[in-house]
């Protein structure tokens, strides 16, 4: 066991990472990585070892390899979870045992695993994210600490304080309600954002402008009438607007090929567009459910779809659900045969592949969507046209171009300069935009 000398200021700590592996040119590799990033690096070649350090020194982050003698890394980890709780953990691997990396979720409840060799700039990434991590998680425990003591001294302050503690109360309820506010906002922000760039995605390939919007609003109503929670319908409803997000990356003409008319290395790299959209999403901890439904987009539930041919239930309900909105809107582009099907030819086949291609439950419930004649988002509101709008209405459902590009988001409160604009834009294009907004209360 060795310590690299730590010359930095003493005013300024760096954090403390511990490096475990019975293999010296391993250790020597991490010290060699961590060292210039400003890291101070302990290391040591057993997990006996490694846990005599961590008795006597500061650790924020332990990385230990799996395989060791005496004491696995899974073992490891798991007494370090117990005596140490707030070490962030990662597993590092060489070799594909499932298990062994189960036991170390299960057992040591790792923030990570990485598979050897590694790339540099990842590692570093990493366990920069995951240091930062730990620093938020001991920074909400410090502020829930500190509200609780200031709680418990509001409650000993005698009669006397009465007005001040209400002022305070008033203040502190002010303030939530502002965070409240804020969170709310910067929730509407997320999903405006998420919108901007679907449209963006549409920019290539087949996909008109508001298709991700329309496959995105359909496959929301099937995840509410399966009575999914409110997560998980966010989750169907973001992962339906990225859906295409994988596809950056392919070429112009396979995009604008049909489905039915690939084959070979073309068909191959098309099927490998959703594992490119979980890996894009991934790094985003918001969107990791979103993450996983993109990745079983094209699954089955015969299990002869990709990429890893999973039948029935077992594939993500919220993929289910996507795969029966998005063929639904790609049979009628084009985008799966050769023509554009009309809407009850597109139904009809979404029917046929019942228990084949799709999940029976979820495709009863388009069924029932779409008998009914009204698949677009409802969005209780009241259509208007530009010149009856005044400051203070608020948008019922996403203002769009005539050509589905998105303009301004439903909640969106209008306001002098934003009626002019939307005034302005339809001029200028020559059509009239569909307008929504909800009424007014009353009394209002």
């Amino acid at each position: 066991m060795s310590a690299v000398p730590d010359n930095s200021p003493a005013a300024a700590p760096r954090p403390t990472l511990l490096c475990v592996d019975d293999e010296p040119n391993i250790l020597s590799a991490l010290n060699r990585l961590f060292r210039p990033a400003g890291y101070r690096v302990l290391q040591a070649t057993s997990g006996a070892q490694g846990l005599e350090v961590l008795e006597r020194e500061q650790v924020e982050l332990v990385i230990s390899d799996m395989r060791m003698p005496e004491m696995n890394g899974a073992q490891f980890l798991a007494q370090v979870r117990q005596r140490w709780p707030d070490t962030v953990r990662l597993l590092l691997t060489g070799y594909s045992d499932i298990q062994s990396i189960q036991d170390a979720i299960n057992c040591g409840e790792i923030y990570r695993y990485i598979t050897k060799p590694w790339e540099d700039g990842d590692m570093l990434l990493l366990v920069r994210h995951a240091l930062e991590r730990r620093q938020l998680e001991q920074e909400k425990l410090r502020l829930e600490a500190l509200t609780q003591r200031q709680n418990e001294e509001l409650k000993a302050l005698n009669q006397g304080l009465e007005a001040k503690v209400e002022e305070r109360t008033r203040q502190l309820r002010l303030v939530h309600e502002a965070t409240v506010a804020a969170n709310a906002k910067l929730k509407q922000n997320f999903v405006t954002t998420i919108k901007i760039f679907s449209s963006m995605i549409e920019l290539r390939g087949h996909s008109r402008p508001g298709h991700a919007r329309q496959v995105a609003d359909l496959a929301r109503q099937m995840a509410g009438r399966l009575q999914l929670d409110a997560r998980e319908v966010q989750d169907v409803f973001i992962a339906a607007l990225l859906h295409d997000i994988g596809k950056i990356a392919l070429p112009d003409d396979l995009l604008n090929t049909p489905l039915t008319m690939l084959h070979g290395e073309a068909l191959g790299l098309f099927r490998k567009h959703p594992l490119r959209a979980e890996e894009l999403l991934m790094p985003l901890e918001d969107l990791r459910g979103s993450a996983a439904i993109l990745r079983c987009q094209l699954e089955r539930f015969d299990g002869n779809g990709f990429p890893n041919g999973i039948p029935g239930l077992a594939i993500p309900i919220g993929a289910r659900i996507l795969a029966v909105a998005a063929d639904y809107f790609n049979l009628q582009q084009g985008a799966m045969v050769q023509r554009h099907l009309r809407p009850d030819e597109a139904k009809s086949l979404i029917l046929d592949a019942s228990g084949k291609r799709y999940d029976p439950n979820v495709v009863a419930v388009f069924r029932q969507i779409i008998d009914s004649g009204y698949y677009a988002e409802p969005g209780a509101g009241v259509e208007v046209l530009s010149g009856e709008l005044v400051p203070g209405m608020v948008l019922a459902r996403d203002l769009s171009s005539r050509d589905g590009l998105l303009l301004l988001p439903a909640e969106h409160v209008l306001e002098a300069r934003v009626i002019q604009q939307v005034q302005d834009f339809e001029t200028k294009s020559g059509g009239r935009l569909a307008i929504w907004i909800k009424p007014f209360k009353d009394g209002a």
